[in-house]
C-alpha cells in the first residue's frame, strides 16, 4: 500500500465519530493528474528538553508557522541502528513479516527508515519549500521511501547523506507542496469550507479534493468556477460513508499509575452504562493533571448532565475522571472528538505515580492476535508528531479496552462482541482524511479514545474516535479505523483556553510532589 501524506501542511479528507447520532463517513481516491508519480512538535510538556515531535530538534527556534527554524541545507539528520529500532518495537516488526513476508532484518531496515523520514521530512520542507513535494513510505514497492519534488536534482542532493539511500527514490511532480496548500486555502475560503476537512491536498497525485456534502454542497452553485480558478488541478468527490462510532466499555487494570490504553466507564443519562478508553495524561501550565479520552464519549444525547469516569463500574467501582464544565474541554465534531477530563476529588492520588514521578506511558497488552508482542508491558510516551509529520506507510501500535464478557462475568458490555479480546495491536497507516490518522488497525466499540503511537521511540499520534463496523475477533486485516490527532487536539483546546502551550502533553506521570 503506498497512500499519500504531507509533510509540513495540513492534509486530506474527512471521516467523522461520535455516539450513535454522529454522521458517519470514509474515503475514496481522487482523480489523478497528469503527473509522472508524485506524493503524498513539540511536545509542550515542561519538563521535556525539546520540541517532541518526531523530527525534531532539540532546543533551536521556530519559524513562524511553528516548525522548528531550519539549521541550513548542510545540517544532517542523525538515525538509530536498524537493530536498536526494532528491538523497542518487536510488534512492528511483527506487522512488517507477515503482512508483507519479509525477514526480521528487513522489517528492522524499513522501522528504521520510518523514523528517519519524519526529521528528513521537516529539513527538506524547511530548506527546499520551492521545490519539495511531500514523501511517503511505500511499503508494497519494497519498503521505499519515496520523496515527491519538482526539481529532482535538487532533493536528490538533499538525500544523498541518508543513511538508507539506496531506499530512498525520489520522483516528479509539477507543483511544490508549498503551492498546493496555499491552493487548499484559497480554494476552502471561496467555497465557505475548512482546509484539511472540506478541502485536501493529495500529494501523490499532486492535487487537491473537496469533499462535498458536509460544509461544502455537491450542488453549491460556486464549485465549477473555484475548481477551475484553483491553480492546481482539483476534483470534488463526495465525503466517505459507512463508519460507525466506537464507544463504550473496558476491562481490568485498577493499580496505578494512570496509563494510556485503560478502560473507563461512564453512566449516561438514561441509566445505561456506557464507557471508552483512557488515552494519555495531559497536564496543565499551572500543573493540574487530565486524562484525554474521545469526546463522544461524554458529548451526544444522552449525556446531557455532568459526567463521571470509572474503572470497573461494577466493581470495585474506582474513580477516575470527571466531565470539565468551567470551562468546556470535550467536543464531538472529528478530528475535534476530545474529552480533557480533569480527576474526581482524591483520584488522582489514587493514580498518581510512585515517588517524584516518572515517563508518562501507555500500557501494551499482548493479545493472540497480535503474535509478535511475547510480553506485555509499559510504553513510556517521549512526546507526539505533528498531524503533518505523520505519514502513511508508518507502522504504528493502538490500545484499546473494549469488551463483551462471557456468561458469568461480571463487567458492563461495550458492544465490542464476542471473542475480542482487549490489547494492543499494530497496523500501518494507510491514509489521513479528514484531518484524521486512518490506520488498518482492528478496534471495536469500547476502544474510542485509546492511544495510538509508535512502539519504538515511544510517540503519540492520536486518539481512536471511529472506524468499520466491527464485532468480535479480530479478521480482517484491512480493517479501517480513524484516530483523532494529537497535535490537532492541543492545537484547538489551547486556541479555546489559555492560549498556546497552557495544555501539554504529559510525557511524564502525576507523581508525589507534582500532583495537584
Amino acid at each position: 500500500m503506498a497512500v499519500a501524506c504531507t509533510i509540513g501542511a495540513t492534509a486530506v479528507g474527512v471521516s467523522q465519530g461520535g455516539d450513535a447520532d454522529r454522521a458517519p463517513v470514509a474515503a475514496t481516491a481522487v482523480e489523478r493528474p497528469g503527473v509522472d508519480d508524485p506524493v503524498h512538535g513539540p511536545v509542550d510538556d515542561p519538563t521535556a528538553t525539546a520540541q517532541a515531535g518526531l523530527g525534531s530538534r532539540g532546543g533551536g527556534t521556530t519559524s513562524p508557522g511553528g516548525r522548528p527554524a531550519s539549521t541550513g541545507a548542510a545540517a544532517t539528520t542523525a538515525a538509530r541502528p536498524a537493530a536498536q529500532v526494532a528491538a523497542a518495537a518487536p510488534a512492528s516488526v511483527g506487522y512488517l513479516r507477515e503482512r508483507y513476508g519479509v525477514s526480521a532484518t528487513e522489517a528492522a531496515r524499513r522501522l528504521a527508515l520510518q523514523e528517519y523520514s519524519g526529521p528528513l521530512a521537516d529539513r527538506l520542507a524547511a530548506d527546499q519549500p520551492g521545490t519539495y513535494g511531500g514523501m511517503w513510505l511505500d511499503q508494497t514497492a519494497g519498503g521505499v521511501l519515496v520523496v515527491a519534488a519538482t526539481d529532482p536534482a535538487a532533493v536528490r542532493a538533499a538525500v544523498a547523506d541518508a543513511p538508507d539511500a539506496a531506499h530512498v527514490r525520489v520522483v516528479t511532480v509539477r507543483h511544490p507542496l508549498r503551492r498546493l496548500t496555499d491552493a487548499a486555502a484559497r480554494l476552502a475560503t471561496t467555497l465557505g469550507g475548512t482546509v484539511g476537512e472540506d478541502v485536501v491536498v493529495d500529494p501523490r497525485r499532486n492535487a487537491l479534493a473537496v469533499l462535498t456534502g458536509g460544509r461544502i454542497a455537491a450542488d453549491d452553485s460556486r464549485l465549477t468556477a473555484a475548481l477551475a480558478a484553483a491553480g492546481v488541478p482539483a476534483t470534488a468527490r463526495p465525503r466517505p460513508a459507512g463508519v460507525v462510532p466506537k464507544a463504550c466499555d473496558p476491562r481490568y487494570c485498577a493499580q496505578a499509575p494512570m496509563r494510556g490504553g485503560i478502560r473507563l466507564d461512564v453512566p449516561r443519562d438514561d441509566g445505561t452504562v456506557g464507557g471508552c478508553t483512557v488515552g494519555f495524561n495531559i497536564r496543565s501550565r499551572v500543573g493540574q493533571w487530565y486524562i484525554l479520552t474521545a469526546g463522544h464519549c461524554v458529548v451526544g444525547g444522552r449525556h446531557q448532565h455532568v459526567d463521571q469516569t470509572w474503572h470497573q463500574y461494577l466493581g470495585p467501582k474506582v474513580p477516575v475522571s470527571v466531565e470539565s464544565t468551567a470551562p468546556v474541554l470535550a467536543e464531538n465534531a472529528f478530528p475535534n472528538d476530545y474529552a480533557i477530563m480533569p480527576y474526581q476529588p482524591g483520584a488522582l492520588q489514587r493514580w498518581q505515580y510512585p515517588g517524584a514521578a516518572g515517563p508518562s506511558l501507555v500500557n501494551y497488552w499482548c493479545v493472540a492476535d497480535n503474535p509478535a508482542c511475547t510480553a506485555s508491558r509499559d510504553v513510556p510516551i517521549t512526546g507526539y508528531v505533528p498531524y503533518s509529520a505523520i505519514q502513511t506507510g508508518w507502522v504504528v501500535c493502538a490500545t484499546g479496552s473494549g469488551y463483551t464478557p462471557k456468561s458469568g462475568e461480571v463487567y458492563v458490555d461495550s458492544g465490542a462482541g464476542a471473542g475480542y479480546v482487549p490489547g494492543t495491536r499494530c497496523g500501518e497507516i494507510y491514509d489521513k482524511t479528514g484531518g484524521g490518522i486512518d490506520v488498518h488497525i482492528c478496534a471495536r466499540p469500547g476502544d474510542s479514545g485509546g492511544p495510538l503511537f509508535t512502539e519504538s521511540d515511544g510517540k503519540a499520534l492520536g486518539i481512536l474516535s471511529d472506524g468499520d463496523p466491527g464485532s468480535g475477533p479480530c479478521t480482517n486485516p484491512d480493517e479501517r479505523n480513524h484516530y483523532a490527532p494529537v497535535s490537532t487536539i492541543l492545537a484547538r483546546v489551547n486556541a479555546l483556553q489559555g492560549g498556546p502551550g497552557y495544555f501539554q502533553l504529559a510525557t511524564r506521570g502525576p507523581g508525589a510532589g507534582l500532583a495537584r
